[in-house]
Formats: C-alpha cells, structure tokens, sequence
C-alpha cells in the first residue's frame, strides 16, 4: 500500500466517525501550503503568512498569526488553536476571497474577558476566547450573512451572529450557533 493509499482509507474511516471537516485538512491536503491573512482593528497591524507546509505546521508562521491575534489590550500573545487556523483556511477557500480577515478580538487574556464582560453582556464568563480557540471577524466586501453561512456550513464549532457590531464569531468548540 502506498502513502495515497493509506491516507484515502484513513480518511474514510475518519469520514465514517463524523468528524466536523477542519479534522480533515490534514488528511484533505496532505501537500502545498495553507495561508492566511490578518488585518487587526485595534492596532492597525496586518500579517499574510503560511502557516502550513508540505504536511507540517510552520513555526514562524504560526508565532506571527499567534502575535497579531495577541490579547492587545494586555500584551499577552497565546499559541492559538491549530484546529481554528484550519476552519478559517477552509472558510476563505469556501467564501473564494484572498482578502484579510479584519480581527476584531483574538485571544483574551482572563483579566481582559472580565473587564469585557463588566461592558457588555454579550461576552461569556468563560469564553473560548481565553482557550484560544475563538475568533470575532469580518471580511471586505464580503457580507456578514455569508460569512456566517460559510461558517455554519462547515459545522465544526460556534458561531455567533452579530449585525449590529458587525463581526461573526467563529470558534471550535461544540457545534452551535446565536445570533447577538
């Protein structure tokens, strides 16, 4: 059995547990390169940078993705979830855009999800944001609403819906969705 072999039957035996599709971008592309890009709202900064290459994280790539998605307010940077750099690869391809995605909260720190959540009551106390596991975004020329569907499509974590404040929040956690 050759490498092409192995993986296509790994990956149906992976399918056949019902795993959400970002578990399977490994599998899905085992060579070429995942890159993204990142455009900050708080701090003006913006990063494109492959992550990914040829079958392995990439170590600097990740430590600029981790950085530019670093609790601002705190200056604390968090290696973010692999798993979520994954969903918002497929998500670009899926919304077929090579525009950023404008950030507007990365990782928090603890302190910084509490002083949030003393301003507003749409932060969780313990959100995934401070697992690093969450995002809140938009996208130029892209609508909110189709962003969110992309996000639902993919059915691999939360996501929250916010018009008004124009940002959807994406993360991998449990499977589930609201609206802000």
């Amino acid at each position: 059995m050759n490498r092409r072999q192995f993986l296509k039957l790994g990956l149906a035996g992976v399918a056949g547990l019902g795993l959400p599709a970002p578990a399977l971008a490994g599998l899905l592309s085992p060579a070429g390169e995942r890159a993204l890009s990142f455009y900050n709202t708080h701090t003006g900064e913006s990063v494109r940078t492959a992550y990914w290459a040829e079958g392995d994280y990439l170590p600097e790539g990740l430590k600029e993705i981790d950085f530019i998605l670093r609790d601002f307010r705190a200056n604390e940077v968090q290696a973010m979830d692999r798993s979520l750099l994954d969903l918002l690869y497929v998500m670009r391809n899926r919304l077929e855009t090579q525009k950023p995605f404008q950030i507007i909260s990365g990782y928090r720190s603890p302190a910084t999800n509490a002083a949030l959540r003393g301003r507003s009551n749409g932060v969780a106390k313990h959100s995934l944001h401070m697992e690093a596991k969450a995002i809140d975004i938009r996208l130029e020329g892209v609508s909110l609403a189709h962003v969110r569907n992309a996000a639902l499509s993919l059915k691999s974590g939360g996501v929250g819906y916010y018009p008004g404040s124009n940002f959807v929040h994406v993360d991998v956690g449990r499977v589930r969705q609201w609206a802000g």
